[in-house]
């Protein structure tokens, strides 16, 4: 007589959609996360920035007039312009003394991009972890 075959049961998932559905998603972030990672040229707002909590001990301040020198509020002459390897030296030395000391960095507004990334990098070369940058308040 007739045997009936009887049937496995079925208890795959078809994976076919869900890759294609990766996939899709794996090429739109690929073309967007370039677009994502380059600079807009965009106007920011002027807006009162929130001053930063008195600590202790005053923070070291960096400056940069508009011709680009730079002074140090520490050492026997904060008024003095300063070398490069001077800053670095002075800046390395008051943070083995004092390694959670603030550091904010005071440029003239006239003064580039360029300048204060570059007055960024003597910091962080003398072991500054993190910088900040002082504003005057809005008037």
């Amino acid at each position: 007589m007739y045997q009936r075959k009887r049937r496995k049961p079925v208890s795959e998932i078809n994976v076919v959609p869900y890759i294609d559905v990766m996939l899709v998603l794996l090429i739109i972030f690929m073309v967007t996360a370039p677009l994502i990672s380059q600079g807009v040229k965009v106007d920011l707002p002027r807006a009162d920035a929130q001053p930063i909590e008195q600590e202790d001990a005053p923070p070291l301040i960096a400056s940069m007039d508009k011709s680009g020198l730079y002074y140090l509020n520490i050492g026997q002459n904060p008024k003095q312009s300063l070398t490069r390897p001077d800053l670095q030296a002075l800046v390395k030395a008051e943070l083995e003394n004092n390694p959670s000391k603030p550091v904010v960095i005071k440029a003239d507004g006239a003064v580039s991009y360029d300048q204060i990334i570059q007055l960024m990098v003597i910091l962080q070369t003398a072991g500054v972890p993190s910088v900040g940058l002082m504003t005057e308040p809005k008037e």
